[in-house]
């Protein structure tokens, strides 16, 4: 039986790995979330840790509002920057396995060929600088770990672009949304399926980073588009640019991640962000029907 410690679990890939449990019967899961555990609490990690007997931690937890985080610069560097370097030092100490949930926004986004994982990182925003300083802690840490960069991440639980269009959809009848920023969006069930396919395989393997998105490339007008035909929602959209919607935080205008290593070292398939799209609105409209 593995230990597993998931922080963050409340969030949106922590709720999908929750919902995977019953089909990993060797993996006993421990979820928490602040109030179970203070990830910015060195002492308190070593202590659960130990006293869990934990063999993998799962890292969900982050600082994800990007636009407050440019003014909310502490609290981003904490959660995202020195947390992580918490856990990789307690994962050293009792020799646990560190997976750690990175982002797209590492890299500036002014390529245009999909980042490979070696790619030179050059993050524009407060919330890419933190997420890239937790990287380098659990590098530095000498622990054991996976670090895994991802996109785009929805799923039925949760606040998520998904959600907004919908409601939005419905409400307005007309939306603008953002042709000129391209990347890849990725269902937190895949990459929660992923994460518990990968962790078997990592007791010989050296310490890595990979990427994981579901496949395809689409902009942010394209991902609303088929949002709303594949809900049925009757709802125009106009295409604006990046520049007319200004933001605190810059956002990455190109921001496809290459899957090939993570696919040939783990020999995972990955589906099409429209199939996944398909599913996570279907389970979306059950749980909407529920609460009606």
């Amino acid at each position: 039986m593995i230990n597993i410690l998931v922080t963050g679990s409340n969030g949106q890939l922590g709720n999908e790995l929750r919902k995977l449990k019953a089909d990993h019967p060797d993996f006993n899961f421990i979820f928490t979330d602040i109030a179970e555990l203070d990830i910015t609490n060195p002492g308190a990690i070593e202590s659960f840790i130990k006293a869990e007997n934990i063999s993998v931690i799962i890292n969900c937890a982050a600082y994800t509002a990007v636009d407050k985080a440019e003014s909310d610069t502490a609290a981003a560097y904490r959660i995202n920057a020195e947390a992580p370097g918490h856990l990789a030092a307690a994962a050293f100490k009792f020799n646990a396995l560190l997976v750690h949930i990175s982002t797209d926004y590492v890299f500036s986004g002014e390529g245009f060929r999909p980042y490979a994982e070696n790619n030179p990182c050059n993050p524009k925003s407060i919330y890419g600088k933190s997420k890239l300083n937790g990287e380098l802690g659990v590098i530095a840490s000498g622990c054991k770990y996976i670090i895994i960069r991802t996109a785009w991440l929805y799923s039925a639980f949760g606040h998520n672009f998904i959600k907004t269009v919908r409601k939005y959809g419905r409400e307005r009848g007309h939306l603008n949304m953002i042709y000129d920023q391209i990347g890849t969006p990725t269902h937190a069930a895949d990459l929660a399926s992923a994460i518990l396919a990968i962790i078997p395989q990592c007791h010989d393997r050296q310490s890595d980073i990979y990427h994981f998105t579901d496949e395809g490339v689409c902009s942010w007008y394209d991902f609303a588009l088929e949002i709303l035909s594949q809900s049925g929602i009757n709802c125009t959209v106009s295409p604006i640019s990046t520049e007319e919607y200004p933001s605190p935080a810059a956002r990455p205008f190109y921001s496809v991640l290459n899957k090939a290593k993570i696919k040939r070292d783990f020999n995972i398939t990955i589906p099409h962000w429209k199939e996944s799209l398909s599913r996570c609105l279907k389970e979306l409209e059950q749980i909407e029907s529920i609460d009606i």
